[in-house]
């Protein structure tokens, strides 16, 4: 096992490629998964076999594959840093989330939901930015 600057330099650059890949994961599994479900004729109910069908479409499958490796990816973050760091760090997720559904879902965006998105995002930092334990590294 290495030890050093070097080993820890790299530990946390693979740390920070899991972080973007999660939050690059989320926004374009959202993304893909609401546009699938904008193209499904019926609105969902309770009746699960809507939603199994919703799967075929494959921009739905697309969507729910993504938020999957996303959630893995998230799994693999928790293990190596706090909670208290991942969801803020991870928040800027919103606002891409936000510009995806204005470009390609054409999505009316009112300022009320800019505000609320950029202020989620700002108590987000704010509560990141605090001391924290967090070493980001993953083996």
């Amino acid at each position: 096992m290495k030890t050093g600057k070097g080993h820890l330099s790299a530990s946390r650059t693979r740390a920070y490629s899991v972080l973007g890949l999660f939050i690059a994961l989320k926004a374009v599994g959202n993304l893909s998964l609401a546009w699938g479900m904008k193209q499904l004729p019926q609105v969902m109910s309770a009746n699960p076999l809507g939603y199994l069908s919703a799967m075929l479409n494959p921009f739905v499958a697309l969507g729910v594959a993504a938020l999957i490796v996303a959630l893995l990816s998230r799994m693999a973050l928790f293990s190596v840093a706090d909670l208290s760091f991942i969801l803020p760090v991870t928040a800027v997720g919103y606002i891409i989330a936000t510009v995806l559904g204005k470009i390609f879902l054409h999505e009316t965006v009112t300022t009320q939901r800019w505000a609320g998105t950029i202020l989620i995002v700002a108590g987000a930092a704010l509560v990141g930015s605090g001391a924290h334990k967090t070493e980001l590294e993953i083996e």
